[in-house]
């Protein structure tokens, strides 16, 4: 026991690092927050629409639908008619139902989703897509 508290003991401590004042009064620290523009809405469900008819596998589908997801705002249904459109032409029905899991958290209310929902109707036909909710398991 006194072998793994000499060990302890003898381990130097975390340093915090510290920038140099004429480094940032120079403004030679980078932030990194400031490089990237703000993008608007329509550019940002043109982007994604566009990646999702032009996705050819599981993999990229689902690291589109983790990215478009993860903004502060919810895709428009014509974004998310092509991720269904992608998700049934790379045969991946899973993939296509748990779309409407990321809208339903995504949402503010029940309301939203409700009028996603009903607006993504006839695609939801055409693609034989069931909602998480219809599916008896």
């Amino acid at each position: 026991m006194q072998r793994f508290t000499a060990v302890i003991r003898t381990a130097p401590a975390l340093r915090v690092a510290r920038v140099p004042r004429a480094m940032v009064a120079a403004g030679q620290i980078r932030s990194m927050s400031s490089a990237h523009d703000e993008e608007d809405f329509d550019s940002f469900n043109a982007r994604y629409t566009k990646f999702f008819e032009e996705c050819e596998d599981v993999f990229e589908l689902q690291r589109g639908l983790n990215n478009s997801f993860s903004y502060d705002l919810v895709p428009s249904p014509e974004t998310v008619t092509s991720a269904l459109k992608a998700a049934r032409r790379i045969n991946d029905y899973a993939t296509a139902v748990r779309v409407f899991e990321g809208l339903k958290q995504k949402v503010e209310n029940k309301t939203q989703y409700q009028a996603y929902v009903d607006e993504l109707a006839p695609i939801r036909k055409e693609l034989g897509i069931e909602l998480p909710e219809e599916l008896v398991l």
